[in-house]
């Protein structure tokens, strides 16, 4: 939980600071921020870097997220750094909190991820990004619990993103879709692997329609692995995303997070506040 207060004092920070962030992107096609600490939507990466920095620009971002679900309740604060539109380095601490067992689970996620090629916007074809993602549970006690093979673990993904202008009726059209090797059990909540060898390669996805230039409607869905036998199922959010000027965004969603942990219907909502500098 001291983790968590220190990144939520670095967020307000960021969001206090004077109007000189940095601004070499259109309004919103960063996108938000991802609970495992990188840019892109509530769930999933998307392969835009986070914050607004162009090619010789780096910008600094910090933010909160919490999803409140049936039985569980989700806190996340984390930090990124944009470094001339190629490279973005994210830190992020998840606080898991499970009331049945009277335990919160802690869990720091490190992530880096590379611009391969192009922009959402302006290139012929989709922008494409490569990233790493390495977690680590504070106590391992619940993932030992549960027969889990490892408290820390490392996820790769590869993903595509577009942003096609006035494409519906007029409106702007955003797409991603996320590629990932993992061996992760609820975001690595529950630790890596397990008695069932469970599919390591796993696709995710998103896509929204900007009613405005700062506000944005979508949908998204995670492809989840069932490494521990207790029904670990697919991820899916709605969510709007408000971003009034180039310092905040909020995001709110409706989650759908099927079994978790062997309880069936959890679902409730996601709030996202991220400040940019």
């Amino acid at each position: 939980m001291k983790k968590i207060k220190s990144l939520l004092s670095g967020l307000l920070l960021v969001i206090s600071l004077p109007s000189i962030a940095s601004d070499g992107k259109l309004l919103a096609t960063p996108g938000v921020s991802q609970i495992e600490g990188g840019g892109g939507g509530g769930i999933v990466p998307w392969a835009q870097l986070a914050g607004y920095a162009s090619d010789d620009e780096f910008s600094v971002n910090g933010f909160c997220s919490r999803a409140d679900v049936t039985d569980y309740t989700l806190d996340v604060c984390g930090a990124q750094l944009n470094l001339f539109n190629r490279v973005e380095l994210s830190y992020a601490v998840q606080q898991f909190d499970v009331p049945a067992l009277d335990t919160e689970i802690e869990q720091s996620i490190t992530g880096a991820k590379i611009r391969l090629y192009g922009d959402i916007v302006y290139s012929k074809w989709p922008q494409l990004s490569l990233g790493i993602q390495h977690k680590s549970l504070d106590d391992g006690a619940v993932a030992n619990l549960v027969g889990a093979e490892n408290t820390n673990g490392t996820d790769f993904y590869l993903a595509a993103s577009k942003l096609h202008l006035g494409a519906i009726a007029g409106y702007n059209w955003f797409w991603n879709v996320t590629t990932r090797y993992s061996e992760a059990n609820e975001l690595g909540l529950l630790g890596y692997g397990g008695v069932n060898d469970g599919s390591k390669i796993l696709l995710e996805g998103s896509t929204a329609i900007f009613l405005s230039r700062g506000v944005a409607v979508g949908v998204e869905y995670r492809q989840k692995s069932n490494n521990l036998n207790l029904g670990e199922q697919d991820w899916k959010d709605v969510f709007v995303a408000w971003m009034p000027n180039k310092h905040i965004s909020v995001t709110a969603a409706y989650l759908d997070l099927g079994r978790i942990a062997g309880v069936n219907d959890q679902t409730g909502w996601y709030l996202s506040v991220t400040g940019y500098w």
